[in-house]
């Protein structure tokens, strides 16, 4: 029996990271330090939900969508096909045709934004996302779940809520945030 590799492709967290605008940022505090005489280490953190690596359920776009609550394992937990994007704005279907995506995949997006927006701490409004047309796409494959390499699958200035309706309508898991 061939033993699994498990990766960790989440994002460190830490005070004052990039956020959503118009989210809280991330704040980190000792509440008890044993350095101080306590008798353990506490922390509080408090932040954003769509900070840092995160998960949108159909329930974030979608009138009556499920919840994480209702999200079997199978979506994130397992095999994932990595498709490194050239293009430097979106993920778009021409670029995704070619990998020949199968239903029930998980697929992880690497794009520019893996070298430069996370060593950011401001927001970067430019990130590479997926487009709508790619997102119909994936829904047609029926792939399992996507993740992405910064903080929303659709776009800042375009095709936000669209790239979000289509993927999540169409029961696909989004994996935000990615390492």
């Amino acid at each position: 029996m061939r033993r699994a590799t498990w990766i960790d492709i989440s994002v460190p967290l830490y005070s004052g990271m990039v956020h959503w605008p118009d989210n809280p940022p991330v704040q980190i505090r000792h509440m008890l330090d044993m350095d101080h005489g306590d008798p353990c280490n506490v922390s509080v953190l408090s932040m954003g939900s769509h900070t840092g690596t995160h998960m949108d359920a159909p329930r974030h776009f979608i009138r009556g969508g499920r919840g994480l609550d209702r999200m079997p394992l199978t979506a994130t937990l397992g095999p994932a096909r990595v498709i490194a994007i050239r293009d430097r704005e979106s993920i778009k279907p021409e670029e995704l045709r070619p990998h020949k995506l199968r239903r029930g995949e998980r697929v992880l997006f690497k794009t520019r934004n893996s070298s430069r927006s996370w060593k950011r701490d401001a927001f970067d409004k430019d990130f590479v996302f997926i487009s709508h047309a790619a997102a119909r796409y994936l829904a047609e494959r029926r792939v399992q779940s996507v993740g992405v390499d910064y903080l929303s699958v659709g776009g800042y200035r375009k095709d936000g809520i669209e790239t979000h309706q289509a993927l999540l309508g169409a029961g696909i898991w989004i994996i935000e945030g990615l390492n």
